[in-house]
């Protein structure tokens, strides 16, 4: 195809078509000469003649008749991919890799998620969980189109958009809340059974951290990955826990449990963060309008 103007080859088929280069230059809106140098520039890109007169009319060679054929194959093509290209510009598809924490993908996104597949079915939104650190490395890495973590995202190449804040809370046996403290305090909770995250994740140094302020030193009866796991386990009466209010907001076994706020306060920023050199297809625009719009819907 290099040095294959696409114009010449529609001028030759138009010549052959009309039988003449004056009717052809009138269909196309240029002069005869300018339909002449193209059908000799033609010409010369294959070494071939391609048009002879055949009485009054312009007739196609033994080589210009087998060129036709190809042309007709060609346009085809070219109809096909202007198609395809339309029905990119006119719909929303394709794939998008959106990373976040367990937390926010099992109580934020679900609603999400079902409201862009209703909207844009051909859309494939490919969601996959994991702490910032990995998050962020596969936003770096390019695994990943967008993410939703906890903040900081450090790093010059990111773009973060501060999303919601999400306030820890301690979460009791409902049974127990006549004994629960006042003041739900580091010094407090320390005393009694408490189940954490586990090491690693960066909501539980969030936590450590809050203990450590106070001089506290968490010592956990049991460090587990699942906030449904650590619901479970307090609504058995096995003891308390802190976890995100996201968590705890209308969903598991609400009815079994006790939520009290902490104090001190103890929150987390979530955010959603992009590398700032990250084309915005129309799908992945659409998919952070619609976390965008959880803003205005979460307190």
């Amino acid at each position: 195809m290099r040095g294959l103007n696409l114009d010449h080859l529609r001028t030759f088929a138009q010549v052959i078509e009309l039988g003449s280069f004056s009717a052809a230059a009138e269909r196309g809106g240029v002069t005869q000469p300018a339909v002449s140098l193209q059908i000799r520039q033609l010409e010369r890109r294959f070494g071939l003649k391609l048009v002879e007169r055949v009485g009054r009319r312009a007739g196609p060679t033994a080589a210009g008749r087998e060129l036709l054929a190809h042309i007709r194959v060609i346009d085809g093509a070219i109809a096909q991919a202007e198609q395809a290209m339309s029905a990119h510009a006119s719909q929303v598809s394709g794939r998008i890799r959106l990373g976040t924490g367990a937390t926010a993908c099992t109580y934020l996104l679900p609603p999400v998620l079902a409201d862009l597949r209703q909207r844009f079915p051909a859309l494939d939104v490919v969601a996959s969980t994991g702490n910032t650190a990995d998050m962020l490395r596969g936003l770096e890495a390019n695994t990943l189109d967008i993410v939703l973590i906890t903040l900081p995202a450090p790093g010059r190449m990111f773009q973060a958009t501060p999303l919601m804040e999400d306030e820890f809370v301690a979460i009791f046996p409902a049974r127990d809340a006549a004994a629960i403290p006042e003041a739900v305090t580091p010094q407090a909770l320390a005393r009694m059974p408490l189940v954490l995250f586990e090491p690693g994740a960066r909501t539980r140094r969030l936590v450590d951290d809050w203990f450590g302020a106070a001089g506290v030193a968490a010592k956990p009866i049991m460090e587990l990955g699942s906030t449904e796991a650590m619901k479970e386990i307090v609504g058995a009466g096995l003891g308390c826990a802190v976890l995100p209010r996201l968590a705890v907001s209308g969903a598991g076994r609400r009815e079994a449990l006790e939520v009290r706020s902490l104090t001190p306060r103890l929150s987390r920023d979530l955010a959603i963060v992009l590398r700032r050199d990250k084309p915005l297809s129309r799908g992945l625009r659409h998919l952070q309008d619609a976390l965008l719009a959880l803003r205005g819907d979460t307190p």
